[in-house]
């Protein structure tokens, strides 16, 4: 081995022990350190259990020196918020929330503490949709872990202005107090200093009367808060929460579930409208009041002195979930160091339309709160309003059954509109005896440039005949009010809602007797049976429509597809995920029109009709026409000579 080698083995043996000699020394520090952090974990048990005392370890000194220090940096940290904040500011930060539930005959109402504030609401008289025999969870209105509402604002602390923000705060809260006429209050209390405090007074009414007892008073004190106060010209509100999906089938709940809000002294609302991913609105004016909407229910925040801005928004929770949307509302009201006081209110509660009537501010202010059920606009809103409702809580206050109710709603629409359907199948009888006489017109006049004239002489066969060619469009027309008012009515009516006929299990929603492994697009998970029953009986009352009316109208055989096909076809994938009430007023309402047809068919003898047609035909051929048949005659006249014109 030569020399190079010698030291070669040397070096690396040099380098071994060195590594091996720091080793152990870095291995007895780390000892050290464990030994100290035992004995840190030791003394920690010792003292929350209040265990015996043990015997001490090396190193304990430096670990109660530490542990001293933190104190401090506490102290120290606690004094620093105390000069920021003020001692009664930085208690109500230190001390722990509190949930507590007062309740009246149909809410339940869950406080805390915290910013205090509502953190949930049960409706004791509605349960979430189940199936038949399992329905028994009451419906809550938000999530008690993202329900929020707190005001912020500024509060002087020498020459600083410090924010002050409720839901950082726990407030001081005095035991529930029950008046005479079995009112609850809940009075809060956070305290700025010595003699100011910002007080939140919840009144929870008792009455037995619905629109009183869904109504929740909420006044804000401002107790000798001007001294308090910093210099500002508005408080801020923010409210926001989640709800819950408390119906069968997302996508339609979540088509009627959107915030709504209305403008001081206007009759109608504002919303947010649809949509299955996220929307928002800013309003700079005024805003009486706002509402986080479901299909069914509704969270109001109430302002009758107005916020005087509102920034909204909501986003759509996943279907999967158990939630259905997040909403949020940011708004403030104004204020002066001579403000003592804000009067608010909230409404939580179903969107009963004979409820949300009767709503309103306490000097007697109609607030319209019945805008939140959709009855539909123009006409349709007023057949619903006005008609249909009242016949509707008439029959209820006699029959229990809905399935009977919106039976006898059939029968008396169809009894109205019998005079009308009677005229349009008599109309229809006399276009279908003419038709021989139209053809020959037809064949008179075959060319195009005689139009004109063909179009001239077959008013006039419809004038001695005493046929209105529309008369048989008129009751469609008067009928299509209707039918429009109830499409709105059924998904937006709570009263058919938990209401079980045949084999649905709730009339407000779609009615499902076979689940489908996949889902068909525009269609569904599911088969709902009112749904492709009503289709089938639309299919028959068009086909039996058609046969009656193809042979008269010749310009039908053209939509023969659209109105015999396609159109029960669309009925039936639009429908199936609609309410089972709407889909079995439909199909009644179809059968009854059929069962009206052949009955009056029955009634009408073509014979009879005939000669009546004659005998007006007779009468009014020497007859004077009338000034509006002179000049309709005249414009046909007119258009007959400038096409003349325009093909020289």
């Amino acid at each position: 081995m030569d020399k190079k080698s010698f030291i070669g083995i040397g070096v690396v043996a040099l380098l071994f022990i060195g590594f091996a000699y720091f080793s152990s020394k870095d291995q007895q520090k780390q000892q050290q350190r464990q030994a100290i952090y035992d004995a840190y974990v030791d003394s920690l048990a010792r003292v929350s259990h209040a265990a015996e005392a043990a015997d001490s370890v090396a190193g304990s000194e430096a670990v109660w020196a530490d542990s001293l220090t933190a104190d401090s940096l506490a102290a120290a940290a606690r004094q620093r918020q105390v000069e920021t904040l003020g001692e009664a500011l930085t208690r109500a930060r230190e001390a722990q929330p509190e949930e507590f539930t007062v309740e009246n005959d149909l809410l339940s109402i869950r406080f805390s503490t915290l910013g205090g504030q509502v953190k949930g609401v049960t409706l004791k008289d509605y349960t979430k949709y189940a199936p038949r025999d399992e329905r028994n969870q009451p419906v809550e209105l938000m999530d008690p872990a993202t329900s929020r509402f707190g005001l912020s604002f500024y509060v002087k602390n020498g020459l600083r202005n410090v924010p002050v923000n409720t839901l950082d705060y726990v407030f001081e809260a005095d035991p529930v107090t029950t008046a005479a006429d079995g009112a609850k209050q809940v009075v809060m209390r956070l305290r700025m200093d010595e003699s100011s405090a910002l007080e939140y007074r919840y009144l929870i009414y008792d009455t037995k009367s619905p629109e009183r007892d869904y109504l929740v008073d909420f006044d804000v004190q401002m107790v000798d808060m001007a001294r308090a106060m910093a210099n500002q010209t508005q408080i801020l509100i923010d409210w926001t929460n989640d709800t819950y999906q408390n119906e069968r089938g997302f996508q339609n709940e979540n088509m009627y579930t959107t915030l709504a809000y209305r403008f001081p002294g206007e009759s109608s609302i504002e919303e947010l409208g649809m949509s299955e991913k996220s929307k928002s609105k800013e309003v700079s004016s005024q805003v009486n009041w706002v509402a986080f909407k479901q299909q069914f229910f509704s969270s109001v925040f109430i302002a009758p002195e107005n916020v005087t801005y509102a920034n909204m928004a909501f986003t759509t929770a996943a279907p999967e979930s158990d939630l259905l949307k997040s909403f949020s509302a940011q708004m403030a009201v104004p204020y002066t160091p001579q403000t003592e006081s804000y009067d608010f209110a909230f409404y939580f509660g179903p969107n009963k339309y004979s409820i949300l009537k009767k709503v309103e501010f306490p000097a007697g202010e109609d607030i319209h709160l019945e805008r939140l059920v959709p009855l539909g606009w123009g006409i349709f809103g007023w057949v619903n309003r006005w008609c249909v409702i009242p016949v509707f809580d008439f029959l209820r206050n006699y029959i229990s059954n809905f399935g009977i109710i919106i039976l006898i709603l059939v029968i008396l629409v169809k009894l109205v509109i019998f005079p009308l359907t009677y005229k349009s199948y008599v109309s229809m009888a006399k276009m279908r005896l003419i038709k021989p006489q139209v053809d020959e017109l037809n064949k008179k006049y075959p060319k195009q440039e005689d139009a004109m004239k063909r179009q001239q002489a077959t008013m006039e066969l419809y004038k001695k005949a005493g046929i209105n060619p529309m008369g048989g469009c008129i009751p469609m027309l008067i009928q299509l009010p209707i039918l429009i008012a109830m499409f709105r009515f059924f998904p937006a009516s709570i009263e058919l809602r938990e209401q079980p006929f045949l084999w649905a299990d709730d009339l407000s929603s779609y009615d499902s007797v076979l689940n489908l492994p996949f889902s068909i697009p525009f269609y569904g998970d599911h088969v709902s049976l009112f749904a492709l029953l009503m289709a089938i009986s639309l299919f028959g009352y068009s086909w039996y429509n058609y046969q009656q009316t193809a042979s008269s109208q010749p310009q039908m055989a053209g939509m023969k597809f659209m109105m015999v096909y396609l159109m029960p076809l669309m009925m039936l994938f639009w429908f199936n995920s609609y309410s089972s009430g709407l889909c079995y007023y439909y199909l009644l309402s179809n059968l009854f029109t059929i069962g009206q047809t052949l009955v009056i068919r029955r009634m009408v003898d073509d014979e009879k009709i005939h000669a009546i047609m004659q005998a007006n035909a007779a009468r009014k051929s020497n007859g004077k026409k009338s000034k509006f048949q002179q000049r309709y005659e005249e414009l046909l006249r007119q258009q007959e000579a400038q096409q003349r014109a325009k093909r020289k």
